[in-house]
């Protein structure tokens, strides 16, 4: 309809590849700014990163289970951040994504934008024939009673930034190095070990391109959909 074309708005779809945790914050940021003064557009990053432990703003010491002796044997770098949230894991074959995007006034909401992410991922997960849901007490997307993606985020002039860790094909031995989310005894999952093979990243990404933009009403630019070649970290 009319109303629908005029309320769907354009989004920048920027594949990262793998992106070190410094220069993707890099790219957020700048993206936030442009979009604050109203200027360039919403962009959806998505990307891998190499092994890193990232620190939420609720993040307490004792989620950081492992010695930096440890951590530094096994190439895992620790990141303090300005997202929600408690300590989690990034790397190879996690599919992270940045949405920045600015909320429209009925969507002004942070827990709203949260549980949005949420919906975004079940239904994802539900394209790959995984019975996702929400835990009653802790955020993010659970399989049954093991936790398959993470959402952290940082709303400024309701301009979003952050967002969320889904396991695709991730080592999930990298989590006993912390308290995934300061949960002590939380079990990871991933979409690989549920469905019990390999998955395609790319097909993945576009499956999270295509429910994003169905949910919040964008219109994905697939001819601008960018590939950074030299984005490595």
């Amino acid at each position: 309809t009319l109303i629908a074309e005029i309320c769907t708005m354009a989004l920048n779809v920027r594949d990262l590849d793998i992106i070190a945790y410094g220069e993707a914050y890099a790219l957020q940021k700048q993206t936030v700014e442009k979009l604050q003064a109203g200027k360039g557009s919403e962009t959806l990053f998505l990307l891998e990163h190499p092994h890193v432990i990232t620190l939420g703003r609720n993040a307490s010491t004792s989620s950081l289970i492992t010695s930096a002796d440890v951590l530094r044997r096994m190439g895992v770098t620790v990141v303090e951040t300005d997202r929600g949230g408690d300590a989690t894991y990034h790397g190879p074959g996690q599919l992270v994504g940045y949405p920045i995007i600015k909320l429209e006034p009925a969507r002004r909401d942070i827990r709203r934008f949260v549980n949005d992410l949420e919906e975004v991922i079940l239904k994802l997960l539900s394209d790959f024939a995984i019975d996702g849901r929400r835990h009653r007490v802790h955020r993010g997307v659970w399989v049954e009673n093991r936790k398959i993606a993470s959402v952290g985020i940082r709303i400024a002039r309701w301009v979003t930034s952050h967002g969320f860790a889904l396991n695709v094909n991730t080592d999930l031995a990298y989590f006993t190095l912390i308290h995934p989310c300061g949960i002590t005894g939380c079990q990871m999952t991933s979409i690989s070990r549920e469905t019990s093979a390999t998955v395609d990243m790319k097909i993945v990404k576009e499956t999270f391109t295509k429910r994003f933009s169905q949910f919040f009403g964008r219109e994905p630019m697939t001819d601008a959909i960018e590939h950074e070649v030299g984005a490595h970290g």
